[in-house]
């Protein structure tokens, strides 16, 4: 999970590990994409609006990367009013905006790990 705002990534990392899933937190671009190696995540959940990297420059860093790195899915959560067509830019298979409810992100979350889910995106809820 990828979010500047220390209050959103302690309350959702919290909510999502009590849903039994392992998060990883990073405050910016630049502090996720230095933890994508060794051991890359299967998601990230990713705000577009941040200091120091912003998620569209993360976006298209990671996209550089080997295949390991570069095919992991991304979710988009953001407050900018326009996050479907930027989500939709940088390829990421769904999007939110803040504020969203829990249940929809769950939701996308799971489609989102769930390999039967080829076009998980055509599924998804949208903001």
């Amino acid at each position: 999970m990828v979010d500047d705002d220390p209050d959103i990534l302690e309350a959702l990392s919290e909510i999502l590990e009590a849903e039994g899933f392992e998060i990883r937190r990073a405050r910016n671009g630049k502090e996720a994409l230095d933890r994508l190696e060794p051991d890359p995540p299967q998601l990230i959940l990713l705000d577009l609006m941040m200091p120091v990297m912003d998620g569209w420059e993360f976006a298209q860093r990671m996209r550089q990367r080997p295949p390991a790195i570069s095919s992991i899915p991304l979710i988009v959560l953001s407050a900018d009013r326009n996050v479907g067509s930027k989500a939709v830019d940088i390829g990421a298979v769904g999007h939110l905006a803040k504020p969203f409810e829990l249940n929809d992100l769950l939701d996308m979350v799971r489609r989102a790990l769930d390999p039967a889910s080829k076009a998980i995106s055509s599924h998804l809820p949208r903001a």
